[in-house]
């Protein structure tokens, strides 16, 4: 065998090295999983080496994935699409055109992407909010909230509800003719997190007449205080989002000081005045028994007081909606929580659908057992997962019915 001929057996191994990853039994389309964590995986190096050279900050570099799938603002025969903005703030708009003088139901759709990341330009994204649009005849408004570092919280929600609580007057309900018992919020990862928040601010806003039927919940992130769920130790390591990720996303939403990340790695980052929330995020009560696989609850140790005072939105409901009291709870609209099996967030979701279903909230909870974090951004070429088809297949359908 030639040089040239091992020159490229060896690379050939190397880059099946790199690109192989070990992927769950059960879930479809590993080798498309597997290019997809690729990917992931490259621009995160990258960003990683940008970001100790000084050239660029780590979020910069994983924006470039949000830009290249960004898609103008085309409409079609069915679809009316522009860029435009609510009380200032910027949002694409979806109307459909059929059945122009029937009042029509709407949806506020809030684009995840770990408050640093992600954009309702997005191809996945537009195509989805097209899809709801058209299916539904219904009115889309898809937020384009300002993201970490450049703003931390509390600015992306601000936004979002900023946004909603416009789009709820009356007045204006009236000029895109919605029916105002039929107006649904959803979201997906953190734009779940955000769509929770705001439904519940929403709830208890006096000023707020209009409210809304259903809220979506899509893979949601909901609690700031303990990473060490089951999930969180059984998928550390799993595609799209690693726990090494998640932490980095949670900490850039607060600040651009790692000091913050490094206290959440450890679990020393919530003070002792705030052992009292720890009840809100027991898994060992709120988690059904097949998905606590046999682990063992443990405390969260405590963190010192200065890091509560430095970042108090660490514990601010608005950032982490499963940190309210029950009271708070009441009252929600009927709750689609949606969690995948292989998903560091997933035992946010099964936690938060079980507090809602123990005070009376109406809940239909969906868990996809062959899905990691994300899939909804996959059902289109070149990466397509039929998790992520399955997904929206059943979102179109409980809208149908339920808003």
């Amino acid at each position: 065998m030639g040089r040239k001929s091992l020159c490229l057996l060896a690379a050939s191994l190397l880059l099946a090295y790199y690109i192989y990853s070990p992927i769950p039994e059960n879930i479809g389309e590993p080798w498309t999983l597997m290019a997809l964590n690729a990917v992931f995986r490259t621009i995160g190096h990258v960003a990683t080496i940008a970001e100790k050279l000084g050239l660029a900050h780590y979020m910069d570099v994983l924006m470039v994935i949000t830009n290249v799938e960004s898609t103008a603002p085309v409409s079609d025969e069915k679809v009316a699409v522009t860029d435009t903005a609510f009380n200032g703030v910027p949002v694409r708009l979806y109307l459909p055109k059929g059945q122009p003088d029937t009042l029509k139901r709407a949806v506020i759709f809030v684009h995840g992407g770990g408050w640093c990341v992600g954009g309702a330009a997005m191809k996945a994204y537009d195509h989805l909010s097209r899809l709801t649009s058209e299916k539904l005849n219904a009115v889309v408004v898809s937020v384009e909230y300002r993201l970490a570092p450049k703003y931390h919280f509390p600015i992306q929600f601000e936004d979002v509800y900023t946004m909603a609580k416009y789009f709820l007057q009356s007045d204006v309900l009236a000029h895109y003719k919605v029916d105002p018992s039929r107006v649904c919020i959803a979201g997906d990862s953190a734009g779940g997190n955000l769509a929770a928040a705001v439904t519940q601010q929403l709830l208890h806003d006096s000023d707020n007449k209009v409210q809304l039927k259903i809220q979506v919940l899509f893979y949601p992130a909901l609690q700031t205080i303990d990473f060490d769920l089951p999930s969180y130790r059984d998928n550390r390591d799993m595609p799209v989002l690693p726990k090494s990720l998640m932490l980095r996303f949670f900490s850039e939403y607060f600040t651009t000081d790692p000091s913050l990340m490094e206290a959440m790695e450890t679990g020393q980052h919530v003070p002792p005045e705030a052992s009292h929330l720890f009840k809100f995020v027991n898994w060992s009560n709120w988690l059904p028994e097949k998905f606590k696989k046999g682990h063992v609850y443990t405390v969260p140790k405590h963190g010192n007081s200065k890091m509560g005072q430095k970042y108090p939105g660490l514990l601010d409901p608005r950032a982490a909606p499963l940190l309210v009291d029950d009271v708070k709870l009441h009252g929600l609209p009927l709750t689609y929580v949606v969690t995948c099996e292989y998903d560091v967030l997933r035992d946010d979701g099964i936690m938060y659908a079980s507090r809602l279903r123990e005070v009376g909230v109406p809940v239909i909870h969906e868990h996809v057992e062959d899905a990691v974090h994300g899939v909804l951004l996959f059902t289109s070429s070149p990466f397509i997962l039929s998790a992520g088809q399955k997904m929206v297949h059943n979102y179109l359908e409980l809208l149908n019915e339920n808003l």
